[in-house]
């Protein structure tokens, strides 16, 4: 009785397989070489129908919104776009899935910059993340064993304030918002705050979809994050969930690893691990709008290295419209003024 039950169940899943291998093939094309497609420019979409069945609707949506055959990017997010076809074909629907890539439709424009004047730093200092709040400068430091929040006197190098992390935390960017510290930390899964007067520990919070803290700064109202991937993640200070995200990407291509994050005149200034520029971000988009080299300034460092003790660290001070730049173990602070080329 028993052999005979298992042969029953084998020949339902074989008749659910077979059955649910009946559904029709379907794929969604679209005019775009390769799927690639720049901002602002129109794709057509289409249904490749191999099999040539009988459809009685599609509707298509590009993530998870509906969009029309003829569909126009003036206003959407750079990269990887999520683009189905819902399709209904006698009493079966099936979903095709497929990905579109938005590109910028336009060059990074290029700045420079002007040292207006060089003070010191801890050249222990492994730097992760730099901001001012109110005219202070806090900084973050990173490395197993050394990592570190701390209140700078910028002018001087002076250490104000200072937290040691626990050995088993790598401190990564930081920013202030509302009287309150956030610092990342790497790999550990976790985000420290605190009262940004005191420095007393007010709790911690989780990552959610990004998997490793790398640079943090904030637009007055909610945190951005950045993973060490082409993504920027929009937090929510009350729950901390990652809402939404950018991809940051040229007319080229996107933009990984990037790092240290500062916000700046409705821009986000991102710093890129082990490279000398600076892209500056649409935060709605994720388009980079413009680039810093500031390889020259390295040239002042006496300990610089391209692989270890790279340019970390951007602060931007609104009273004196400048900003702040150094690195990990750097021995020098730069205010510097940015201008477009």
């Amino acid at each position: 009785m028993y052999k005979f039950k298992y042969f029953i169940v084998i020949l339902l899943n074989l008749f659910l397989v077979n059955c649910a291998s009946e559904k029709p093939f379907f794929s969604v094309k679209t005019s775009a070489k390769n799927n690639t497609i720049k901002l602002g420019s129109t794709v057509k979409l289409s249904l490749n129908n191999p099999e040539g069945v009988n459809i009685n609707s599609v509707v298509y949506k590009l993530n998870g919104e509906i969009v029309s055959e003829t569909l126009s990017l003036k206003n959407v997010k750079l990269g990887k776009q999520d683009l189905i076809a819902e399709v209904i074909s006698g009493n079966d629907t099936v979903i095709a899935k497929s990905n579109l890539i938005v590109l910028n439709n336009k060059r990074p424009d290029l700045y420079t910059y002007e040292i207006v004047n060089t003070y010191p730093h801890d050249p222990t200092s492994y730097t992760q993340g730099l901001e001012f709040y109110k005219g202070e400068l806090y900084e973050s430091t990173g490395q197993y064993g050394q990592s570190k929040l701390r209140k700078v006197n910028y002018e001087t190098g002076e250490i104000l304030k200072n937290v040691d992390l626990k050995s088993g935390y790598f401190a990564e960017g930081l920013t202030v918002l509302n009287d309150k510290i956030y610092q990342l930390t790497w790999q550990a899964d976790t985000g420290i705050i605190y009262d940004v007067n005191t420095f007393e520990k007010l709790g911690i919070f989780r990552y959610d979809l990004s998997k490793e803290g790398w640079g943090l700064c904030n637009d007055g109202k909610d945190l951005y994050k950045s993973d060490g991937t082409a993504k920027i993640w929009k937090l929510n200070t009350t729950t901390f969930t990652e809402d939404d995200k950018i991809e940051i990407y040229t007319e080229k291509g996107k933009i990984g690893r990037l790092n240290e994050l500062e916000w700046a005149n409705g821009k986000i200034y991102a710093n890129i691990y082990e490279n000398t520029g600076v892209a500056i971000i649409n935060p709605e988009n994720g388009a980079v709008e413009g680039v810093i080299d500031f390889t020259p300034i390295t040239t002042q460092i006496s300990n610089y290295s391209s692989n270890d003790n790279v340019l970390n660290g951007i602060a931007y001070n609104s009273e004196t419209d400048t900003f702040f730049i150094t690195g990990k173990r750097w021995d020098k602070l730069f205010e510097v003024r940015i201008t477009k080329k």
